[in-house]
């Protein structure tokens, strides 16, 4: 072979490994995990696609048989009764109904108007309603009701946010028949904003490499993940969040699904990538630890529900 021809065969040879590695990977997807693909993880829409249209026009009134996604800060509001938890519908109480913003109609869900409102952190329920956090460990609501209270935190927070116009601060109006806003003064449209962050598994042989944030719960590990930077693609900035938070350098990286994570309004691109040198220095601005842990001796991981574990779950 000649000189001219060995970087593009060997380029050609590397492009063909990391194909395959890709492939392997999806195949031990589809064999270990509870969603089949990632589009099937809660809050994306596919969870709630077949009972669920949007109704853009927030200023219907409930009625006695609407549901509700009641968010109280980073938490939802549901009922339980002996069939489970559920979120609720019918009439609110009235001690609720006076602690709430005007509701906003969202969609119809199974044939039912779906209102969100939000109610301030300090009140406090009455049994039934509980207030259940989104990262709870005990996953009472289900896949749908779940994905459904995630959609309605996303517009309230985009409601809340889009109320002035941030070019001159004017107040802004509702699109017909979108999530839209157009400013009454320099008629500037926004839409409503998503933010997208990388989110990496590095392997390392048989390790993984995990972090913590002081904030979680004791003993919990998870993936490095950031927001993307000006001028970047989703993989410089796995590159880049991996080498700030950790000190490790990767390499081999490869897109294995995303997330709708609406906390408050993030995209979450997964990514699987290896090991290419460094030690962990672990940046104490973000993290409170990094390691690498043997994947038959891993810690307490994030809940089955975010993209994290399901990267975690299948491509270890």
């Amino acid at each position: 072979m000649t000189k001219d021809l060995w970087p593009k065969c060997k380029g050609l040879a590397v492009q063909g490994a990391v194909r395959q590695q890709i492939a392997e990977d999806r195949n031990r997807q589809k064999s270990r995990s509870p969603y089949p693909d990632a589009i099937n993880l809660p809050f994306n829409h596919a969870c709630i696609s077949s009972g669920f249209e949007f109704l853009k026009s927030g200023d219907r009134q409930p009625a006695d048989d609407c549901i509700w996604a009641i968010i109280q800060g980073n938490n939802v509001v549901i009922v339980e009764s002996g069939s489970g938890a559920t979120l609720p519908a019918g009439p609110l109480p009235e001690w609720l109904v006076h602690h709430h913003q005007p509701p906003l109609l969202i969609g119809a869900w199974q044939g039912k108007a779906l209102f969100a409102i939000s109610v301030s952190s300090s009140l406090q329920l009455q049994p039934p309603f509980f207030s259940e956090p989104f990262n709870s460990n005990a996953e009472r609501l289900d896949i749908r009701s779940l994905t459904l209270a995630g959609l309605a935190r996303q517009i309230l927070h985009w409601e809340l946010q889009s109320r002035h116009c941030p070019r001159c601060g004017a107040q802004t109006e509702r699109l017909s028949g979108s999530w839209g806003k157009r400013c009454g003064s320099c008629k500037n449209v926004h839409f409503p904003h998503i933010h997208p962050c990388a989110i990496i598994l590095v392997k390392h042989g048989d390790r993984l490499l995990l972090t913590r944030k002081a904030e979680w719960v004791p003993g919990r590990y998870s993936l490095v993940a950031g927001f993307l930077d000006f001028g970047e693609s989703l993989e410089e900035c796995a590159i880049r969040e991996v080498r700030e938070e950790t000190g490790i350098e990767i390499c081999n990286v490869r897109y294995v699904g995303s997330q709708n994570w609406p906390f408050p309004s993030q995209l979450m691109a997964g990514f699987v990538a290896d090991y290419a040198g460094g030690e962990i220095e672990v940046d104490t601005s973000e993290l409170e630890d990094a390691g690498w842990f043997g994947i038959d001796a891993l810690p307490a991981l994030p809940p089955l529900r975010s993209i994290a574990r399901w990267i975690i779950d299948n491509f270890k």
